[in-house]
């Protein structure tokens, strides 16, 4: 598969395509971490506030800060959360002092960064002694993707199409991510596999959300000629799994690592 850089530059587009699956896993991955009540939270990676929004319901926050490369993001993000210090910013040079928050996340952003390294080193930075660093993306390796998008891969294939996709990183397993985790100096590291299942209510609902041209996939399906289009349609309705009602129902799964400063 033909691997890009990804950046996403339409907002509102990208909540239609992902935001569904961010809240739905986010939750999950929220109850995983059992974060402090009171804390001071840096949402690394923000996009269009999908987890900052859950942790603002779900946790009680002292203060959020969040960054994003993409002034898009950034700027649908603050409509959404008027008392959060949402900036544009560089997860690799985080625009912040050492020791300034309590609770460092990122939420399906990992394998969008060019040196993980360098943004786990951030991460930890700008955490204080005893701080909780964390985060998730999806579980992908070479051969296999578990992510939302992946019956449109699989079907992009069937029909001998190759799909262009996101990187796929070494932390988007379960050794790679702690390998990248305890080389930052992180302590107690934990690793565990996070699942969310969406519905959608018929086949059109399902078509209209996935080939959104905000993704790689989306973009990958654009190009494609009439022919091409109508024969994806048709794998994907004999493969995916379509209830009586008409309803498809599937699941998602990340991977998360939690670790101590």
């Amino acid at each position: 598969m033909r691997e890009i850089r990804v950046a996403f530059d339409d907002a509102n587009a990208y909540e239609r395509y992902m935001g569904r699956w961010s809240r739905a896993v986010g939750e999950r991955f929220l109850a995983w971490l059992a974060p402090p009540e009171d804390a001071r939270w840096l949402d690394v990676g923000c996009g269009t506030g999908a987890f900052s929004q859950l942790v603002v319901a779900r946790c009680k926050v002292k203060s959020l800060s969040g960054i994003d490369p993409s002034q898009a993001q950034i700027e649908h993000a603050r409509a959404k959360l008027p008392d959060a210090d949402l900036r544009v910013g560089d997860s690799m040079a985080l625009p912040f002092n050492a020791n300034e928050f309590d609770v460092v996340a990122s939420a399906l952003v990992l394998h969008f960064i060019p040196n993980r390294s360098n943004a786990f080193a951030e991460m930890k930075r700008v955490s204080r002694s005893g701080g909780l660093v964390a985060g998730y993306t999806w579980a992908r390796t070479a051969s296999d993707d578990f992510a939302p998008y992946e019956p449109m891969l699989r079907s992009l294939l069937k029909i001998g199409v190759e799909p262009m996709r996101s990187p796929t990183i070494p932390e988007q397993t379960a050794d790679g991510l702690r390998n990248t985790a305890e080389a930052a100096g992180l302590s107690d590291v934990e690793i565990d596999h996070v699942e969310a299942t969406q519905t959608f209510r018929d086949f059109e609902h399902f078509w209209d959300e996935q080939t959104l041209a905000v993704s790689p996939v989306g973009k990958t399906v654009a190009k494609l000629n009439q022919a091409q289009a109508a024969q994806l349609r048709a794998t994907l309705q004999a493969t995916l799994p379509i209830a009586a009602d008409g309803s498809i129902t599937y699941s998602a799964r990340a991977i998360a690592f939690k670790g101590r400063v």
